[in-house]
């Protein structure tokens, strides 16, 4: 995945945020809308498409666009360098491969102490019953 090309095929859509701030508000474009083809895009393999596809179902529309919003700062260049870094990221934290668990034994020791600790709570137990049943 090279970074620079996918840059390139992303689509931006600037609107008027919403909440708080008056004029501001009111008069200035400083949401970004940030829209990406998953399906043509030429900096993705095949692979990492259908990846991408299957991992990030809740960022994809029906489309194959993956749209990302955001209007957390009060410019619209801070908001469009932030949505481009969360893209990024989301992107190369959805490719990355997740280490295989290996299966390691449980310590001779450890079982030892379950089973004694089992046998306590039984005797407890056994210690509350009615000695007449």
């Amino acid at each position: 995945m090279k970074v620079a090309e996918l840059l390139k095929e992303v689509n931006y859509k600037f609107v008027r945020s919403s909440g708080p701030g008056g004029q501001n508000v009111n008069k200035v474009s400083s949401k970004v809308e940030l829209y990406f083809d998953l399906k043509n895009s030429l900096a993705l393999s095949e692979k990492e498409k259908s990846v991408l596809s299957t991992k990030l179902t809740n960022y994809i529309s029906k489309d194959q666009l993956l749209i990302l919003k955001c209007d957390s700062a009060r410019s619209q260049h801070k908001n469009k360098d932030i949505v481009s870094k969360r893209l990024i990221t989301l992107l190369k934290k959805a490719l990355q491969k997740t280490a295989v668990r290996k299966k390691t034994k449980l310590p001779q020791k450890a079982v030892k102490k379950r089973l004694e600790q089992k046998k306590r709570n039984a005797e407890k137990k056994a210690n509350r019953r009615d000695p007449l049943r």
